[in-house]
Formats: structure tokens, C-alpha cells, sequence
């Protein structure tokens, strides 16, 4: 009966033997070799090389375990560097955003996770070398220098470039199945604007110069009356209006991906969607579209009349959503931007000596935010001025420093639109999936758990109760 082959990836009996002496005739080279069964079924001899036996045997046998894991199947095997796989998760994702599954800014995003966090980190580790615990550490450092939500994309990334490993046969086990899920610090609540609120925020824009100029206050009130999100309200154009009906069909959206500008389907089919539109909203429509259109233009068009890029408008709204304070706020702003000229800087060169956003130094220039003595003095050090040694520009702080009307609206960010839309929707009682399908979600519980603003108290449930307990023998 002839002798069973060796199993793939296992090798027979290892010899050993002295290749080289020296003048003395001592061994001072030993080879060691075996027969390895290859992942093709083959059998090749395998040799190390060390300066003793022991060195020589102790080098094949990790040669040996090493090709064991090589174990190829398709392009990868376990010494692959994770680069390589990475390479290939990546070209994978760019098929499925070729076919439509996935979205080109999604993508954008992973390449910027590769680059920045996971190529440095583990790009020249072997597959075979990315253990759990190595895994672990490097997502962890990640959060700590970077934050949870950018730890969990490299997370995800990471795993689902193991998952083709696996499926490669490359390693037996995705390594990220075990790593711990990344937690962030709990979201704020849900807050939606009240009805003060909207219609301080809605005043405040049509008096701000800055603000009708990027053609805000309209845009602001689309999305009140709508829903939907900037990019969606950016991507519509005129035939997708219905006056008559007082409708509006909602199919795409802009994304801004490296050197073009794209105007997509929605993120989502729960995206496509017709929506009835508020009388208030239908008027503003009617006013625009009586100054001239033609249908294939977008409503909220570019200076060129193309379609605007959503990041620079979100730029504006987060600029006008921080609106004008008061007089007094105002000329503050106005001293320290001549202050600023007066040494000839930029306010990049302002904002990169302080580590601040570029945007901080306009909004305090122009009078938007509430400053204090501190944030001054940290500001006016870097035109070699002491605060101490200024009265009059302490005078002006301590009056801008006053409360101003605006300063009720300093929390808003775009999104609070969006979220003051279904909070109303919630509040007339609709349900969470017609809210949900209002705003274009597929999960419903994404909508109640961030989209709805919660009252601080239901009357309504009192009045139950009341009529549930209302036993005297139960007091």
C-alpha cells in the first residue's frame, strides 16, 4: 500500500549537515532542508542556512511555517504586506461605485482614511502579521489622535479589507472581529429650532448683506419646508417643481469629489421622493420663477448659473447661521481686523499661529461671535500687542462682550433645519415613518433618534394619566 502524501502545507522530515568548515576543520555553515507540500500539491525541497545546527534547524522551521501560511489562493497570500490588500479592497470599492452600489463620496472619504491613518500604520505589516491585538492598538491610537467617528471608518475599512483576506484564503480569520467596538462620547440630543426661533433666524438673514447675497434666505427656507438635505436642495432643478400641484420631486443630490463637481442620485432609494411643499413655500417659489428660469436650470443656482458646490454653501450658512451681533460687537471686529492689517498678516497666517479654523478670525472680525478678554488677548499677541497696555480696546471688549439678540441663534448648524422640519412633523403627529419618508431616510430609527426634538414636557400626557388614575380611593 503505497504511503499517503504529505497534507498541503506540511513538510516531511527535516535534515541537517555541515556545508562550510574553517582552517581548523571546524563547522562553521549547516544547511538544514525538507520537503514541503506546496498549495499546488507539489512537493520542493526548502533550505535554511545558520552558523549551528540548531540556528540552521530553528531558520527552517520558521521558513517552513511561513510558507505554510502562504497558502495561496486567487493574489494573496499571508506575506502579502497589507498595502497589497488594501490596494485591492480599494479597487473592489471602486467597482461598486462604478456599478452604483456605493457613492463616489464614500470613497473619497476611505482614501483619505488609507492615506492618512491605515497605510502608515499597518500598510507594511504582512497579512499574516495582523493580529487582534495589533489591530486593537493601532484603531485605538487612531481614536485617541484622531477621534472616535475617523476610528470607526479606519475600523471598518480594516475589516472589510480582512474579510477579502479571508476570503483569498489568505488568513484564516478576520482579526477585526474581535476588536472592541469604538465608542464615542453620547451625542446631544435632537434640538430643532422653536417657532421664535425660525422667524429670529429667518429676519436675521434677509438683514444680513452677506447672506442675500449667496442667495441664503430662500435656500434656508426650501429646506425648512422641505426637509431635505442642502445637497438634495442644490441638485433640484425647475422641471422638478410642480407649482400648480405645489409639489417638488426629489432624485438627486451634489457631491463635491476631487475636481468635479457631481450631481448623483440620492443616497439612498428611500432618497427619491416627491414631497408636498407649504403654501409659504410655494410663494417664495412663485417669486423666483416669476424673475425668469428656464427648467433645466437648478433653483438655487451658482453666479454662473450652474449649480452651486455644497461645501462652500454650507461655508456661508455656517457663516450666516453665526449671525451679525451688535453695534458694539461689530466695531470690536472692526479693530482688530486694522490691527491685523496694520502688521500685514492674513488671516490664514492668524489662524495657523493660533491653531485656530481660518473661519474663527472672519466671524470675530465681522462681529458674529460672542468673544471674552482672553480669547482677545490671545488674538492681538500675535500682533505684538499686550492687552493690558490698551484701555481702550479692553473698553470695547467689555461692551461687546454684553448679551446681543443674536446670540440665541449661535447654536444653529445647518443640520437643525433638517431636524426643526421633522420635529414639526412629529409635533402635528405624524408618524415616524411618514416623517421618515419625508426626509428621505430607509431606517425609521435613525429618524426618531436623531431627527426628532424632544419637548421638555407633553401635557397631553398628563391629561392621560389624569384620566387613567382619576379614583379618589387611589389618593
Amino acid at each position: 500500500m503505497p504511503r499517503a502524501p504529505l497534507p498541503i502545507g506540511t513538510w516531511g522530515a527535516i535534515s541537517t549537515w555541515v556545508v562550510q568548515t574553517d582552517d581548523k576543520g571546524q563547522a562553521v555553515k549547516h544547511k538544514s532542508q525538507a520537503r514541503f507540500r506546496d498549495h499546488d500539491g507539489r512537493l520542493r525541497p526548502v533550505s535554511a542556512y545558520g552558523t549551528t545546527k540548531t540556528a540552521a534547524e530553528r531558520a527552517l522551521l520558521k521558513k517552513l511555517q511561513d510558507r505554510a501560511k502562504t497558502n495561496q489562493s486567487g493574489e494573496l497570500t499571508a506575506m502579502h504586506k497589507i498595502n497589497h490588500l488594501l490596494d485591492l479592497w480599494e479597487k473592489r470599492f471602486e467597482g461598486l461605485v462604478a456599478d452604483g452600489k456605493r457613492s463616489p463620496t464614500s470613497l473619497v472619504t476611505y482614501r483619505r482614511a488609507l492615506k492618512n491613518y491605515i497605510r502608515p500604520a499597518v500598510g507594511e505589516l504582512r497579512i499574516g502579521e495582523a493580529s487582534t491585538p495589533r489591530i486593537d492598538t493601532v484603531l485605538s491610537k487612531i481614536k485617541t489622535n484622531a477621534g472616535a467617528p475617523t476610528a470607526k471608518t479606519c475600523r471598518a475599512i480594516i475589516s472589510g479589507a480582512m474579510k477579502l483576506a479571508v476570503r483569498y484564503g489568505a488568513t484564516s480569520v478576520n482579526p477585526v472581529r474581535e476588536v472592541d467596538a469604538i465608542e464615542a462620547k453620547p451625542k446631544n440630543p435632537p434640538r430643532s429650532l422653536t417657532t421664535e426661533e425660525v422667524t429670529l433666524l429667518r429676519k436675521s438673514l434677509a438683514a444680513d448683506d452677506r447672506a442675500v447675497q449667496a442667495d441664503l434666505p430662500d435656500l434656508v427656507t426650501f429646506m425648512l419646508g422641505t426637509g431635505v438635505r442642502i445637497g438634495e436642495a442644490l441638485a433640484t432643478v425647475w422641471s422638478e417643481v410642480n407649482l400648480e400641484a405645489g409639489t417638488v420631486e426629489i432624485t438627486y443630490t451634489i457631491a463635491r469629489i476631487p475636481g468635479e463637481l457631481l450631481r448623483k442620485t440620492t443616497k439612498s432609494r428611500a432618497g427619491e421622493r416627491v414631497l408636498s411643499l407649504p403654501r409659504w413655500a410655494v410663494a417664495m417659489l412663485r417669486t423666483r420663477h416669476a424673475a425668469g428660469i428656464r427648467l433645466d436650470d437648478p433653483i438655487f443656482a451658482d453666479a454662473l448659473g450652474g449649480f452651486r458646490d455644497p461645501s462652500n454653501t454650507r461655508r456661508s450658512l455656517r457663516t450666516a447661521l453665526s449671525p451679525v451681533g451688535s453695534t458694539a460687537r461689530r466695531n470690536l471686529g472692526q479693530s482688530l481686523q486694522t490691527l491685523r492689517r496694520k502688521v500685514c498678516l492674513t488671516r490664514k497666517q492668524v489662524a495657523e499661529a493660533l491653531g485656530w479654523p481660518q473661519t474663527k478670525i472672519e466671524l470675530i472680525e465681522t462681529g458674529r461671535i460672542k468673544v471674552d478678554q482672553q480669547l482677545v488677548a490671545d488674538l492681538v499677541k500675535t500682533y505684538n500687542i499686550n492687552l493690558e497696555d490698551s484701555p481702550t480696546l479692553q473698553a470695547e471688549i467689555e461692551a461687546a462682550a454684553q448679551p446681543a439678540e443674536s446670540d440665541k441663534l449661535a447654536w444653529i448648524r445647518s443640520h437643525a433645519l433638517r431636524k426643526t422640519t421633522a420635529t414639526a412633523l412629529d409635533e402635528a403627529g405624524h408618524t415616524a415613518r411618514q416623517i421618515a419618508d419625508q426626509l428621505g431616510q430607509a431606517k425609521v430609527s435613525i429618524t426618531q433618534d436623531v431627527y426628532l426634538g424632544r419637548r421638555a414636557a407633553n401635557p397631553a400626557a398628563a391629561e392621560a394619566l389624569e384620566q387613567a388614575f382619576d379614583d379618589p380611593d387611589l389618593l
